[in-house]
């Protein structure tokens, strides 16, 4: 059974940093693309970052181009969103999805979801 499960979000003052974790089980990491999207209230789910199965493509949205870090431990079935210099309008849910292979910035691409984990920045 796939399983994705996020961790790592919270409430952070602006300016901030939080390490957002996603957890899979369930198939070989090693094989899929990753992807961290996150959806605020009245937003349609946008594409965050994405790392591609080979951990060389990399993907950032430019309004976290150079404050978020997306990193990936095949070993321990673990990715990572390092997200620095936090802004309020950076606040959502976030959420982790896989896919084979290739990334893609469209979520309808991605075949398993987490459940999400609120970040919010707020001071």
């Amino acid at each position: 059974q796939v399983q994705l499960g996020e961790s790592g979000g919270g409430l952070v003052q602006p300016g901030g940093s939080l390490r957002l974790s996603c957890a899979v089980s369930g198939f070989t990491l090693a094989d899929y693309a990753m992807g961290w999207f996150r959806q605020a209230p009245g937003t349609q789910r946008e594409a965050v970052s994405c790392i591609g199965s080979n951990e060389r493509s990399t993907y950032y949205a430019t309004f976290v181009r150079g404050r978020f870090t997306i990193s990936r431990d095949n070993a321990n079935y673990t990715v990572y969103l390092q997200m620095e210099s936090l802004k309020p309008e950076d606040t959502a849910v976030y959420y982790c999805a896989a896919r084979p292979d290739f990334y893609n910035t469209s979520p309808g691409r991605y075949d398993y979801w987490g459940q999400g984990t609120q970040v919010t920045v707020s001071s």
